[in-house]
């Protein structure tokens, strides 16, 4: 029987993937507080300082990367996070506890770069963009179904309705480890680059990525974006509800019109964005970004509630125009940028321009709440303006692979990482000299 197709298989996994996600991340606060009898405060406290070994996973996971492959790494921390939620029932004290997200966390961290890396591994050009919005799209749908069937498990009021919804989510990534088991990765060893050995030769590490200017730009550009995505989940619903005066059932349909929104119209947004330059579409997501902080800015003055609600209405749908232009662009530039022998550290160094602004953002933002609701908003707008006029700065610095969807791209002569901002004049000057 003939397998089904690589992009089937990938958006299967998941799809799969995610709705096991979507079935425990809104209550995983309340299982460790149901199971254990903690204080709701402690068990905060304990699942924070776990969550912190994501950041030992992200390394760890670009060096494997690099010499394993990435769907090995991704298959392993797949399998990573099913052991530590399938032990998840067990816990019955704080240290257990803190063991087994612990464990979560390092597969967790081990996500992104390698995720990244096998994407740009079994798709080039145009056709990354595609997979990364559909990636994007039925990500946004599996978690909502996901966070649909735990509400309803968890509306019976049983116990067991708590272990079954970690278990499942623990097969769940099983089966997502099984699923992308299956892909074929062109160029040899399951995704390993071919020349990951010369690599290994050169003794670069992270040096290589520390020494390359323009992807330390382009990683630290994105930082003030990150922190922009968090207000979603962190700042507007007690902005909203505490400054607006918005009723906090609205919050839920707030979340909604994002989610929804990317899950119908991710795919053909990026369709019709693939014939522009990445950076231009990138940083025109992030100065939608901008408008709409700009707009919840204007919100704090409107005395009339009928207006602020429409407002409201109005911000988040240019926010989530925003996502839809910034999201899935961004991710195909940074992985067509990075040098394919040492993709797996590239993508890990640049992880952390998401891992340390989601670390922060729940105190940096309810700070900034507190002491200047329009302030905070301003201050978000200028920091992804920063970023949008950042990128468009770097676009003569970049690879035309990155910048360029239907650019043609070599696999047999990656970049050279070695080569800073100046590395492609001079890779065509010797090239030239050695004709």
């Amino acid at each position: 029987m003939t397998r089904p197709p690589t992009r089937v298989r990938y958006m299967a996994g998941m799809v799969v993937d995610a709705t096991g996600s979507g079935m425990y991340l809104p209550l995983s606060l309340l299982f460790f507080h149901h199971v254990t009898g903690l204080p709701i405060e402690r068990v905060g406290v304990i699942m924070t300082a776990a969550a912190l070994f994501s950041l030992v996973g992200n390394p760890i996971a670009g060096v494997l990367v690099d010499r394993f492959g990435a769907r090995a790494v991704v298959v392993g921390g797949y399998l990573v996070r099913a052991a530590g939620f399938a032990v998840y029932p067990l816990v019955d004290s704080p240290m257990t506890m803190f063991l087994a997200v612990a464990l979560v966390a390092l597969g967790d961290g081990s996500y992104p770069p390698s995720i990244q890396s096998f994407v740009a591994a079994i798709t080039r050009g145009a056709d990354r963009d595609r997979l990364l919005a559909a990636q994007r799209s039925l990500r946004n749908a599996g978690l909502g179904a996901g966070g649909l069937i735990a509400g309803a498990a968890l509306g019976l009021g049983s116990d067991a309705a708590y272990r079954v919804i970690v278990l499942v989510s623990a097969a769940a990534f099983a089966g997502a480890a099984l699923i992308l088991r299956t892909i074929p990765v062109p160029g040899g060893r399951a995704g390993a680059a071919p020349r990951a050995a010369a690599a290994d030769r050169r003794s670069g590490g992270y040096r290589l990525v520390l020494r390359d200017r323009t992807f330390l730009a382009l990683t630290l550009q994105n930082v003030p974006t990150a922190f922009g995505y968090m207000v979603l989940s962190v700042a507007l619903p007690v902005y909203v509800t505490q400054e607006l005066d918005v009723p906090a059932s609205l919050v839920g349909v707030l979340y909604a019109v994002n989610t929804v929104g990317i899950a119908l119209l991710q795919i053909p947004v990026t369709r019709r964005l693939i014939r522009y330059r990445r950076t231009r579409t990138v940083a025109a997501g992030a100065a939608t970004f901008a408008a709409s902080f700009a707009a919840f800015a204007l919100l704090a003055g409107v005395p009339a509630r009928p207006v602020a609600l429409a407002g409201v209405f109005a911000a988040t749908a240019l926010f989530t125009l925003g996502e839809m232009l910034h999201g899935a662009p961004l991710s195909a530039l940074v992985s067509s940028a990075a040098p394919e022998e040492t993709r797996g550290r590239y993508m890990a160094v640049y992880q952390f321009s998401w891992a340390i602004p989601i670390t922060l953002a729940p105190a940096v933002l309810t700070a900034l709440l507190s002491l200047s609701p329009v302030s905070m908003w301003l201050l978000l707008a200028g920091g992804v303006s920063c970023s949008a006029l950042t990128m468009l700065r770097l676009e003569s610095r970049l690879p035309a692979r990155a910048v360029h969807a239907r650019a043609p791209e070599d696999p047999e002569n990656p970049e050279d990482p070695e080569e800073t901002d100046d590395r492609r004049d001079a890779t065509a000057r010797q090239k030239a000299g050695v004709d």
